[in-house]
């Protein structure tokens, strides 16, 4: 469905727009913006060095029963060019332009992919639910790796810390998902400035140890890297699906784009997060070079052994960080999601009076708790979850760049040939390490292909449900222009005030209208059919945001129209009518909404099981009255029974 039940009309209100310019834009100073990009944008990619490097030689170490020279460059080299193909030209130089009115993210593109071709094909669906489901498994497995895989450097202090090690990563992740609720405006201050102190720390790490075999420059020769997957066979791609460790959080430059801009987003990549990581990544090849058995971890032991404990605590608060910027973002994703009808009405609570983006989603916490406990006693370790990891986001990666070929071809207008050349070899790259990550689809890998098929599952059938329910209901309308002229010629007892009924189509009379005649015989003075439609823009200006149109005496249509990343606030929206003529008053105005009653039918148009996932998550929306901020006072519910 394209709109939503918001149904709002009245009597002699003029067809006309609201004018009006919207809030003046605060705009954050550019050091301010680089700085808080380093904290949000890059701190899933900046725990990376923690077990990329680790896992992926470990493989190759596996293969060959000990660490070669060869292998220690050929890794390297493969993760030097991973960061600057996949990241740097990928998503900083090309993705970042690919922005939807200033947001980014597979939401956001997809949304823009729709708006170029004019309409919402199977495909284009597919390619965005995928995205956002697979973002859901690196929403889960981001907490538990990084977390544990910050807290097992303690084992490197003491081996009388290692029983501790599952305990204390289980107290610092329930601590993370606890505080939600309280918002992150309060800490989030400290995010830029400890993240930047973590890739100072890395980048001096690194630069500690290069000297060790300064032979590690070599790396950023490509032809090691090719060098290394033709000589390795299975074994290469094996290592080159551990390697795709080094770029997790790449995602998160352009779904951030929003938040922080694209300037400030490249300017900490290039001066600051792609220098201290490519400093780290060969500090540990040069360590692993001059003694083989730092492999152990061979992060941590870049640094004395005084320094290790302090090390430990700045790497677990720099996973505390990156987890925290992935659950806000799908918190984020969860939100579009429901403005753009895939999946149902959830509580959305604002933690912060200036900053509309600060959201807590109690359902969605709890389920992302429940799901990263569950990967950590499941897998135990970092290295064992790290088989897990890749698949989701490199998936991810795939579908954003087929959504961005659809973009650069119809909303760039660029020919099918040049947005082909531009966006081929990246989506072939993405396309191998895909491969690569999916050799381990039975070791771990099958996490995140379960959960994404599971979400998928879930929108497609909330999409489906809610169509066969609109058309079941469509079958049973009565065109509002018929009901107008029939109550002009029987006109009904008429009562004072406004009545409001939503209604997801326009065009015909709400059920709560007919329920409402039927039952009451009465007539408000002044009737509004009022319909909330999202549109494929983020945010839509004030000027924009209502449409009024009379129809007879006592009825008018009102379409509220809201960007797919705002809420919609109908009591704040209708006051924008007063421009208009209508002096909206909320305490003479009441709410009548549909209350369905829905039950499964084996005739209806999905199985039986579907019907009963369709049934849940409806049972579990939030209700329309806190969805669209109407005070509960003013709120009439008339209830009606339906088959699915």
């Amino acid at each position: 469905m394209n709109s939503t039940d918001t149904s709002s009309s009245a009597a002699g209100i003029p067809s006309a727009e609201p004018a009006g310019a919207g809030p003046p834009a605060r705009h954050a100073g550019f050091w301010t913006l680089t700085l808080g990009s380093v904290g949000v944008v890059y701190g899933d990619i900046g725990t990376s060095p923690l077990y990329a490097f680790r896992e992926a030689l470990s493989a190759a170490g596996a293969a060959h029963q000990g660490v070669q020279r060869a292998d220690v460059i050929g890794v390297l080299s493969l993760i030097l060019w991973a960061l600057i193909v996949i990241v740097t030209i990928k998503y900083v130089f090309i993705l970042l332009r690919a922005d939807n009115d200033g947001e980014g993210g597979t939401l956001s593109l997809l949304a823009l992919a729709q708006r170029a071709l004019g309409r919402s094909t199977p495909v284009i669906f597919f390619l965005g639910a995928a995205g956002a489901a697979l973002f859901y498994g690196d929403a889960l497995i981001t907490p538990a790796i990084s977390v544990l895989s910050a807290v097992e450097g303690l084992k490197l202090v003491t081996s009388g810390f290692e029983p501790y090690v599952l305990p204390l990563s289980v107290a610092v992740i329930v601590g993370l998902f606890l505080v939600q609720s309280h918002g992150t405006a309060g800490v989030a201050v400290w995010f830029g400035p400890i993240t930047l102190v973590w890739f100072l720390a890395m980048a001096v790490g690194g630069l500690l140890h290069i000297a060790d075999d300064p032979g590690v420059f070599a790396a950023f020769d490509p032809r090691h890297a090719v060098a290394f997957l033709a000589g390795n066979g299975k074994v290469g791609l094996i290592a080159l699906g551990a390697v795709f460790l080094a770029v997790t959080g790449a995602e998160a430059l352009y779904a951030d784009l929003g938040h922080f801009g694209r300037r400030p987003i490249q300017f900490a990549w290039l001066a600051v997060v792609f220098p201290a990581l490519a400093l780290n990544y060969l500090g540990q090849g040069a360590l692993v070079l001059a003694r083989p058995d730092a492999l152990e971890n061979p992060f941590f032991l870049l640094y004395p052994s005084w320094a290790l404990l302090p090390m430990v605590v700045l790497a677990t608060m720099a996973t505390v960080i990156a987890s925290q910027a992935v659950i806000t973002g799908a918190y984020s994703l969860t939100r579009q999601a429901i403005q753009l009808r895939l999946l149902p009405r959830l509580e959305i609570r604002h933690t912060s009076s200036t900053q509309a983006g600060q959201i807590y989603m109690p359902q969605v916490n709890i389920l992302l708790l429940v799901g990263v406990l569950l990967l950590v006693f499941l897998f135990g370790s970092s290295s064992r979850l790290a088989t897990a990891y890749g698949i989701s986001v490199t998936g991810t990666m795939v579908v954003t760049a087929c959504l961005a070929f659809v973009v650069v071809w119809k909303h760039w207008r660029w020919p099918m040939w040049a947005a082909a050349a531009l966006i081929l070899p990246f989506l072939a790259v993405d396309l191998v390490f895909l491969g690569a990550n999916l050799l381990k689809l039975f070791e771990g890998g099958y996490v995140p292909v379960l959960l994404g098929l599971a979400i998928m599952v879930v929108m497609s059938t909330w999409v489906q449900g809610t169509k066969i329910l609109f058309d079941k209901a469509r079958r049973a309308d009565v065109s509002i222009a018929d009901l107008v002229q029939g109550l002009a010629a029987k006109p009904p007892i008429l009562v004072p005030g406004t009545a409001v009924f939503l209604t997801s189509d326009p065009q015909t009379a709400p059920a709560a209208l007919l329920h409402s005649l039927k039952h009451y015989k009465v007539l408000h003075e002044a009737n509004v059919l009022l319909t909330v439609v999202t549109a494929t823009v983020p945010r839509v200006a004030p000027a924009d945001r209502v449409r009024i149109e009379p129809i007879g005496e006592r009825f008018s249509r009102v379409v509220l129209t809201f960007g797919f990343m705002e809420e919609p606030n109908v009591p704040a929206a209708l006051a924008l009518c007063r421009k208009l003529g209508w002096k909206f008053d909320i305490m003479a105005t009441s709410f009548f909404l549909s209350r369905r009653n829905i039950k499964a039918s084996p005739r209806g148009g999905m199985p039986l099981w579907r019907d009963r996932i369709y049934i849940l998550l409806e049972a579990n929306a939030t209700d329309a009255t806190d969805y669209f901020r109407i005070p509960t006072g003013r709120v009439v519910e008339i209830g009606s029974q339906m088959t699915v």
